[in-house]
């Protein structure tokens, strides 16, 4: 415990200088949130894939879905490293540098605003970014509470604040360079991590792929054809949908895109990310499928549909040697520190940049921006923890329904908006409403009884993965028809946004 408490503290240690490094280098929001656009292939890259996988991956996601689908979980992995990390890079990456320069636009609201040609845009994106980022928050915070519930002893509610205090810290000083920079060396430490887990969890069974075999036998993925309101692997599809095509319309990823240096260095960050996409997701998923093979029912000391969120913590606690619990508590918390890092950026930039406009202010307003984000960054921390207070038993959900309702906002008008000239702002707006309403909406309307024939509660209802899914996929399609039939955009507006600026081409 001595020194699993000493390696936690040193680790907080050095993410803490890194902060104070940034500090700084942050003279106004531009420095504080993209960097000054002056991000190299390497960090950019880093920063993508560590803020892509959280606790809510390796906890919730690799526990629950592990259990109750066993090897069948690294279809999801494989759709988060073709969909969600190449093909997010090679599509949009440079196209959402290029425009976003062209446009001044530092935020998804901002962006979103600039393309369209309406101020009231930014708004309404701000408010919706603000609202959906803190439950995604909340569930991330409380699969790391259970890591260090389980692994240092640490009551649930101390773990929370331990947390979030060492997030504020290093990012209220350094905005996004600070971490970006901790993303970087919190990637390293997941890298070396889950080679070692890997190692550890599948080794005594005879090695990967004799574990990935048995693992997807029926006996041990019973919620494949699990019966319910539909087949299992519906279910399973539509997280694989939620999870890998959700990331091109989730603000705190599109992030990375626009802070990166130069264009040519997408090229290598492209290849990079997806690396790292493939170990960290295989790994955690694959390890999770291990919890049928590993863990007896019966034997548990807690039922494992009610607390899914228990069962990654119990089975390395229980089968890996004592001295790698250390590395364990390294694993998820750098993957949890700087997932919560950009979603904390990211919302405090909603009020500060786009609600309160501390960009275009008035002299000296990129400094009272700066002071204004540090103090929404402490509060939307604060809300998050509050949240997670609760304990809510239903980590999965509560991120597959903030996941839906941010991507199936902005996806279609963000997506579109990079490509297609003729996209109006009624189709635009269409399509983020239709998103919405589909993510909030359905899981209500379509409500689903238990085995005993009660209502399953809406947060807990297994509608909400396909509700997600339903979301991003049906605005792709409001979008161009909506933009048929209304008036086209002013042409100022296209021609700002798709014009080359001078050098441009040699960037």
């Amino acid at each position: 415990m001595a020194a699993q408490v000493i390696v936690v503290l040193l680790y907080v240690a050095v993410n803490v200088a890194i902060g104070y490094w940034a500090s700084s280098r942050v003279k106004n929001v531009g420095d504080f949130f993209v960097a000054n656009r002056n991000v190299g292939p390497w960090v950019s890259a880093f920063a993508f894939g560590t803020t892509y996988f959280s606790a809510v991956l390796f906890i919730g996601y690799a526990g629950k879905l592990g259990w109750g689908y066993g090897m069948h979980t690294l279809w999801i992995a494989a759709g988060n490293v073709l969909i969600g990390s190449l093909l997010a890079w090679r599509v949009l990456g440079r196209r959402t540098r290029e425009m976003t320069a062209r446009l001044d636009a530092i935020t998804m609201p901002e962006f979103l605003a600039e393309r369209y040609g309406w101020p009231f845009l930014k708004a309404l994106a701000a408010a919706i970014v603000f609202i959906f980022l803190v439950p995604y928050s909340a569930s991330v915070y409380q699969g790391l509470a259970y890591l260090f519930e389980q692994n240092l002893g640490i009551g649930y509610v101390e773990a929370t604040l331990l947390m979030a205090g060492i997030t504020a810290v290093y990012l209220l000083m350094g905005g996004y360079l600070a971490v970006t920079v901790t993303d970087f060396f919190q990637g390293l430490v997941q890298i070396i991590g889950v080679v070692i887990l890997v190692y550890l969890v599948a080794g005594p069974r005879g090695g990967i792929i004799p574990s990935i075999i048995e693992g997807a036998l029926p006996q041990n993925a019973p919620a494949f054809a699990a019966p319910g309101p539909f087949p299992g692997w519906v279910t399973l599809a539509c997280l694989v949908v939620v999870t890998s095509l959700g990331v091109w319309g989730m603000p705190q990823m599109v992030q990375k895109f626009y802070s990166i240096k130069r264009v040519r260095d997408i090229k290598p960050a492209i290849v990079i990310s997806t690396l790292f996409c493939a170990l960290i997701a295989g790994s955690a998923y694959f390890n999770g499928g291990m919890s049928r093979l590993l863990l007896d029912p019966a034997t548990l000391p807690f039922d494992p549909k009610l607390e899914p969120d228990k069962i990654v913590p119990f089975m390395l606690a229980t089968h890996t040697p004592s001295w790698f619990s250390v590395l364990v508590l390294l694993i998820v918390l750098a993957a949890s520190m700087s997932t919560l890092a950009s979603l904390v950026l990211v919302s405090s930039a909603a009020i500060s940049v786009d609600l309160l406009g501390f960009r275009v202010k008035g002299e000296g307003a990129d400094r009272r921006g700066v002071l204004i984000m540090r103090i929404l960054c402490a509060l939307f921390v604060a809300v998050s923890v509050l949240l997670a207070a609760y304990k809510l038993s239903f980590i999965v959900n509560l991120m597959a329904f903030s996941w839906g309702a941010l991507a199936g906002t902005f996806l279609a008008a963000y997506v579109y908006g990079l490509f297609w000239r003729k996209a109006t702002l009624p189709g635009a707006v269409a399509a983020m409403l239709t998103g919405l309403g589909i993510a909030v909406l359905m899981p209500m309307v379509w409500r689903v009884t238990g085995p005993d024939g009660a209502f399953i509660p809406i947060a807990k209802s297994p509608i909400i993965p396909l509700a997600s899914a339903c979301a991003m996929i049906v605005p792709l399609l409001v979008l161009p028809v909506v933009s048929s039939f209304t008036r086209p955009p002013a042409a100022e507006v296209v021609d700002r946004a798709f014009t080359p600026m001078a050098g441009e081409i040699e960037a």
